[in-house]
């Protein structure tokens, strides 16, 4: 690893902040457990989370004069291997260190790894740079397929293809649970239409009592009308003549999240043909 400066103390303390924290951080052990495996003393184990990582952090780099371990640090709690199943949790997580991680001149990528960018001079810029629209989805908790399926879109703040992406990414999951070819309102009919053989290659239920019907017939007509709705116009028109504002994918991308959520949930049937 190249040679990285000291980070400024109040940089470290928010780094901190955000791998300790209460609900949402590395747990003890876990701190414990990176300290021992990169040799850095924990001089303050009883402490709380935050306050005894930046201790210890802050403690090497001034030893060091260097800020390397503590990238090393942040290599190890970031790694995705360690995130395997957690998806949702990675994203969030990245989105707030690189707001921190900004105004040091870095960014966290998706593999894990710190990357030299132009530093932030303001909270604006620091936000922007994470992604307004990113961020909002992350508040919101949305899916991480959606994020994943929309990433360079979101970071541009490009609404139009953060769209048409978002959209693709329910026809392709569908398409991989159930070995089916088609696309848009026809995939979703042979996906969760009954067929000859009287039952969906996927259901949202047990499909035992009417509510249970009607529950599963709403979720094939509000995928379809997604479709209907955002993915033929954003395929089909450009750019400049089909206007989405910032609150409109905002809502469509929340709507997105549901149907992959739904979409996870969904019951593979028996069926084959």
């Amino acid at each position: 690893m190249a040679a990285i400066p000291e980070f400024d103390p109040v940089v470290l303390e928010r780094l901190c902040d955000v791998l300790g924290a209460t609900d949402t951080g590395l747990t003890g052990s876990e701190i414990g457990k990176l300290l021992r495996r990169l040799s850095i003393d924990d001089p303050m184990p009883a402490m709380t989370k935050r306050v005894r990582l930046f201790d210890a952090l802050s403690r090497r780099q001034q030893t060091d004069h260097s800020g390397n371990l503590v990238a090393a640090f942040i290599h190890e709690a970031m790694n995705p291997v360690r995130h395997t199943g957690s998806a949702d949790y990675f994203e969030r997580k990245r989105g707030e260190l690189n707001e921190v991680l900004a105004f040091a001149g870095y960014e966290l990528g998706e593999d894990g790894k710190l990357r030299v960018c132009r530093s932030a001079k303001t909270l604006t810029e620091a936000e922007e740079r994470a992604g307004r629209l990113r961020a909002e989805l992350r508040k919101r908790g949305v899916h991480a397929d959606v994020l994943r399926f929309c990433r360079a879109e979101l970071v541009q703040g490009n609404c139009f293809h953060a769209v048409l992406e978002a959209t693709k990414s329910v026809a392709e999951k569908i398409r991989a649970r159930t070995g089916l070819a088609g696309d848009g309102a026809g995939l979703v009919d042979q996906a969760f239409g009954l067929g000859n053989a009287g039952m969906p290659f996927l259901a949202f239920n047990s499909l035992q009592t009417e509510t249970e019907q009607s529950e599963h017939s709403g979720l094939m007509n509000l995928m379809k009308g997604v479709f209907g709705t955002f993915r033929n116009p954003t395929a089909h028109a450009p750019k400049i003549s089909w206007n989405i504002s910032e609150q409109d994918a905002l809502d469509l991308l929340t709507m997105v999240s549901f149907l992959h959520r739904r979409l996870d949930a969904a019951a593979r049937t028996p069926r084959t043909t």
